[in-house]
């Protein structure tokens, strides 16, 4: 029986129709459309800029998203630059950590994964990244209830014109509805993934990025404008017309018309007694590349405010810069990820445990960070070392950190080269190696600790056969009298202990290298 979170009571009909419904649906008759019916960027001005920023901290923002959403279809070096960071967290594979080794947490961590196998599951992320520029990314969930366990079978993204917020605490969320289109309708549970990131503190309809941008957008918009304007005469000598005092009015504006003709027509018709000069313009004042380096410095204020530098996509830049630039990106994209998965485990993975299994003292988590490749073998050959040397480490842990999901009851399993699973022989090759169940061996550390056992206990072992060959040698005068000594000690000579030791130590010596060799 699936239990809701909210109420800690079975689900009724009316709620479960409620998880599978599309609320945020847009209609062209509805509050909710699908387009905005007005602009706000074809008219931008700095007193009406002012008023959309004010408004939307007062609660009020549907214009300021519409300007965001503009801001990305309108200027391209902002959405150039808006979608590498937010591709640049899209696309990085997530992983799920289990709670614990305990077979709960492994099974409900595998639930998780195959969450995330979902084929919507990189639109999803994409579209709760749109809270990067706008502040608040949200999409909704359209839960199947068919079958067990209770997932979403469909993520849609929600048009943030649609949020409205609560006019006590300015923090609670509510879409617009056609019942209540000014105040709307608190969001339903466990329907939506609500994604605020956090890039700077404060309230978030302050965070979105183009609340910066909008600025920078609005100046770049004139400077362009009056580039354009300026670049149709730019160049172009100025057209002198002369006549005589005795002119007509007639023969004034015969003068006037052949001026502003003579340029596209490259011709016209005047009284004899009329002039047209032409007057070339001064090309070194600088006049043609003003509004360039205007738009080009509002463009490297947008890239340090979405990527954190002032390196435009355009310029060539230095390796040490782009050096520079590749570390800075690291640092935002990690944050960002880290954002990502913190609301992903809130919003997702914890309703989505609480309904199916009931609530639980930890959670499984989703983890989206920048690795390389690289890193994952410098790991893996550091912790190696340490599970050989007998250091308890847990599987899940190891199989998380490298991205891979449990193995299934009935699943083909891969094995070591030296560990393959060995059908039942016949009788007569049943004998087997006994190290093909062993651990990896050190030889080098083997061998060092027979010399060592050896070396510990020699002058016990040697005592019986050397103390008497050095008392005959001590007592001896000559080399003919100690050499007569030796005859008569060697039967007395005791080496038993030096023998059995001896013997040991090549059995081990033997043993080990046979081992080694398999």
């Amino acid at each position: 029986m699936i239990i809701n979170p909210a109420t800690n009571k079975p689900f009724t009909r009316e709620e479960k129709e409620e998880l599978q419904a599309h609320h945020s649906r847009a209609h062209v008759t509805s509050v909710r459309r699908p387009m905005a019916t007005h602009s706000i960027a074809s008219y931008l001005t700095p007193s009406r800029l002012a008023n959309v920023l004010r408004n939307a901290i007062n609660g009020q923002a549907e214009d300021y998203f519409v300007l965001a959403e503009e801001m990305e279809e309108r200027d391209t070096h902002y959405r150039s630059v808006l979608s590498t960071r937010k591709l640049a967290a899209a696309s990085l594979s997530p992983t799920v950590e289990a709670a614990s080794d305990d077979e709960q947490d492994q099974e409900l961590a595998e639930a998780v994964r195959q969450l995330l196998r979902h084929p919507q599951w990189e639109d999803c992320v994409f579209d709760l990244l749109d809270g990067i520029g706008k502040g608040i990314g949200l999409v909704e969930m359209l839960w199947d209830t068919t079958d067990t366990p209770w997932q979403p079978y469909e993520y849609k993204w929600v048009d943030p014109r649609f949020i409205r917020l609560d006019e006590d605490t300015q923090s609670e969320l509510r879409l617009v509805t056609d019942d209540n289109p000014s105040d709307g309708e608190p969001l339903a549970s466990n329907k939506y993934l609500v994604h605020l990131p956090r890039m700077k503190s404060g309230h978030w309809l302050r965070a979105g990025l183009a609340r910066v941008v909008a600025v920078m957008y609005m100046l770049k918009s004139f400077t362009v404008r009056d580039w354009w304007a300026f670049a149709e005469v730019f160049g172009m000598p100025i057209r002198v017309g002369k006549y005589h005092s005795n002119a007509s009015d007639e023969d004034i504006r015969t003068l006037i018309n052949a001026i502003a003709t003579i340029a596209s027509d490259a011709g016209a018709a005047i009284p004899e007694s009329m002039q047209i000069e032409m007057v070339e313009t001064a090309k070194g004042s600088g006049g043609d590349t003003l509004f360039e380096n205007m738009a080009e410095w509002a463009d490297r204020q947008i890239s340090k405010t979405v990527l954190g530098q002032t390196m435009t996509t355009d310029d060539g830049s230095s390796q040490s810069q782009a050096k520079v630039h590749n570390e800075v990106r690291q640092d935002i994209i990690n944050w960002d990820a880290r954002q990502l998965a913190n609301t992903l485990n809130a919003h997702l993975v914890t309703p989505f445990i609480d309904m199916n299994w009931g609530p639980q003292k930890q959670y499984p988590r989703i983890i989206i960070k920048l690795e390389e490749s690289k890193d994952i073998k410098a790991w893996v050959e550091a912790i190696t070392p340490l599970i050989d040397r007998g250091m308890k480490v847990q599987a899940s842990e190891v199989r998380d950190r490298v991205g891979l999901s449990d193995p299934e009851d009935d699943g083909e399993l891969l094995h070591a080269v030296n560990n393959q699973p060995i059908n039942t022989p016949a009788l007569n090759r049943q004998q087997l190696a006994l190290n093909r169940a062993l651990p990896a061996i050190d030889t080098e550390a083997e061998i060092d600790e027979l010399v060592n056992s050896g070396l510990n206990e020699w002058e016990t072992v040697s005592a019986p056969i050397l103390n008497p060959i050095l008392d005959a040698a001590k007592q001896a005068d000559s080399f003919e009298a100690f050499n007569l000594a030796l005859n008569d000690i060697a039967s007395e000579l005791d080496a038993s202990a030096f023998a059995e030791q001896l013997a040991t130590l090549c059995w081990q010596a033997r043993a080990l290298g046979d081992v080694t060799d398999g």
